[in-house]
């Protein structure tokens, strides 16, 4: 950037000229952070509450929070960080239907952007700012890393939860294992809002966890939508697989590859 700004030092009265930064020109007013959850084990509400937390001290997000379970707790909304909009919504179902979920949760936004977060996700912060400026400069969408999805071990996921900062991840990052390489496109991206409901948002025909990102990927694409993406790391904090990050069954992973390889056919992309 060739913006520059004077800072007055405090011992010499002269002036010092330093480059802003992004967070420094930008701010997230105009982005809906959108986290949803359906809780299978006590890891993943603590990375959920680590995720929020960070969202919202570091980045000073408007968040909103849905949860989907069988019965509402009357103290996870109380741990969360304050100015977060938590909605509990009841639903029966083990698995959750995520598509029909986050489409439901887009109807409410009047933000110009909006973020679609997984609950155990961590991006750097100038790779957040980077990715929302990205879209102020005419992207559809973008994604704030690029190759590496990035898996901590339990110990290093014990290290963030005690600090929420994310050097602690970075410096680990060599001890991690890559994730959905070559060309991950899950975990959270940001989006101008009018071109993800142009695009059709979530394709509700996808029924719990698996393939659906790569598919909503394609799907842009097909549609000639523009797409970013910020060099840097994305950092998935570890947790159980339970029903809601696995296939439960062949059928399913059937049903699922006919549904992406449909959007496929009609995309415009090579090397995915």
């Amino acid at each position: 950037m060739k913006h520059r700004h004077a800072v007055q030092t405090r011992n010499t009265g002269k002036t010092e000229k330093r480059h802003k930064t992004l967070k420094d020109m930008e701010t997230l007013n105009d982005v809906a952070f959108l986290l949803l959850a359906k809780f299978d084990s006590y890891v993943r509400l603590e990375n959920a509450l680590a995720v929020s937390e960070y969202i919202s001290d570091r980045l000073k997000g408007n968040i909103r929070f849905m949860e989907v379970g069988n019965r509402s707790s009357s103290i996870f909304p109380k741990l969360m960080p304050v100015g977060v909009k938590y909605e509990f919504v009841q639903d029966d179902d083990n698995v959750l239907h995520r598509t029909w979920y986050i489409n439901r949760m887009l109807d409410g936004v009047k933000e110009k952007y909006v973020a679609i977060w997984d609950v155990d996700v961590i991006i750097p912060e100038n790779q957040v700012y980077e990715a929302v400026n990205a879209l102020k400069q005419g992207s559809d969408f973008s994604y704030p890393y690029e190759y590496d999805f990035l898996e901590t071990s339990v110990e290093i996921r014990k290290m963030f939860l005690e600090n929420k900062d994310p050097q602690t991840l970075i410096k680990c990052r060599d001890f991690m294992n890559r994730l959905y390489t070559p060309n991950p496109v899950g975990g959270v991206f940001f989006a101008n809002l009018q071109s993800y409901m142009d695009c059709g948002k979530e394709n509700v025909d996808f029924y719990g966890w698996g393939i659906e990102d790569g598919e909503r990927y394609m799907r842009w694409l097909s549609q000639g939508k523009s797409i970013s993406r910020v060099k840097g790391p994305l950092f998935h904090l570890t947790h159980p697989r339970g029903p809601n990050s696995t296939m439960p069954n062949s059928d399913d992973v059937v049903v699922k590859k006919r549904i992406y390889l449909s959007t496929l056919r009609g995309a415009k992309w090579k090397g995915f």
